[in-house]
């Protein structure tokens, strides 16, 4: 089978590689779409410290159950499925107490083990033991699928943040990730949904998702959502995107006893920000983050898409053959559209069978 082989940093090879076989409890599945993130992107250009090279990338996936090992019983040939990636191991303090993101073991696809931009993946056993496969419902395309596991981290995201009826939600940052958390709102009840983007070709493509969109490069953030709330500002503030600046102007967003989620990272050689801490004491309002979502997540932001609470199509700009691996990883890093989707397995670039 063709597979793309991160063999060192920046140095990404398409090769026939070896099939994969099942073991006991395991399952290989053909590989239909397997959409990039941004952390595909720095893999390629840093490396992670969770991967030994050689290794196979790609962790948005979707495809079709192909083999089946031993003692496996809830899947079959023929299956259409998404895999969420994070492996929680269900054994350890964090797993017992529901708190499977923070688990002490967490592994995951296309880190610890071959991901999804290759024409056929293997699902480790645990994976299929702790509910990280999940049927992809008639009607969802495999490309859509794919946008189940960016949805299934911010349907993580909004719980942290307890997003509720009548909620002002802000987002800053208007990529593929904030226009999820714009829909996600507004499908969960919130009262108004704001996004705020600095580049306004971004704020253009975020149309579909309903919300308010500011401008960042002509407006002022703090005096539009003082206009919008009558001074209140709002209760749920998420920043979604990897910026200083932003996760420093969020504390001056919040309402009283309100919520500020800090969704994207910041690179490694630079997380610390300067931090009002005053605005915390006094407005009583919570800081949480987010790096991750458990495998009920991933159930759950499937069927989101099937319902059409989600309009996962809106998100696929570009959908490109594995031998365009290199042109797919540039696409994500230049933020040319939303989502870019990968389609190891020709079978009408992935939209076979979509009901």
């Amino acid at each position: 089978m063709k597979a793309a082989i991160l063999k060192s940093v920046e140095n990404l090879e398409l090769e026939e590689v070896p099939e994969p076989k099942p073991g006991p409890g395991e399952l290989v599945i053909q590989v239909k779409a397997c959409a990039v993130c941004g952390t595909d992107v720095k893999v390629y250009h840093h490396g992670h410290k969770h991967i030994v090279f050689p290794r196979i990338t790609g962790h948005e996936v979707s495809g079709v159950v192909i083999k089946c090992g031993a003692g496996v019983t809830n899947y079959q040939p023929g299956d259409r499925v998404i895999v969420a990636p994070a492996i929680p191991c269900g054994q350890c303090h964090y797993c017992r107490r529901g708190y499977q993101t923070m688990c002490d073991q967490l592994k995951a696809i296309g880190y610890h083990y071959d991901g999804g931009f290759a024409e056929e993946m293997k699902v480790p056993a645990a994976a299929v033991a702790n509910g990280c496969v999940n049927h992809i419902p008639q009607g969802v395309s495999f490309t859509e699928a794919t946008l189940a596991e960016p949805l299934a981290c911010v349907i993580n995201g909004q719980k942290l943040s307890q997003v509720g009826l009548g909620d002002t939600v802000l987002i800053l940052g208007a990529g593929p990730i904030g226009c999820l958390h714009a829909q996600l709102a507004r499908a969960v009840g919130a009262g108004q949904v704001i996004l705020a983007e600095v580049l306004p070709e971004r704020l253009k493509m975020a149309e579909f998702t309903g919300a308010i969109l500011v401008d960042l490069s002509r407006e002022d953030i703090v005096e539009k959502v003082k206009q919008l709330t009558a001074g209140r500002m709002a209760e749920r503030v998420i920043v979604a995107a990897t910026s200083h600046q932003a996760q420093e102007k969020a504390v001056e967003l919040v309402a009283k006893r309100g919520s500020v989620n800090f969704f994207g990272g910041l690179p490694k050689e630079k997380p610390v920000i300067n931090l009002n801490s005053n605005l915390v004491h006094y407005g009583e309002f919570m800081i949480v983050g987010t790096h991750g979502s458990a495998p009920r997540d991933n159930e759950l932001a499937i069927g989101l898409i099937a319902r059409k609470d989600i309009t996962a199509k809106a998100y696929l700009t570009s959908i490109l053959p594995l031998e365009q691996i290199h042109e797919a990883l540039h696409l994500a890093e230049i933020r040319q559209g939303l989502k870019v989707v990968v389609t190891p397995s020709n079978s009408d670039q992935g939209e076979s069978n979509d009901g």
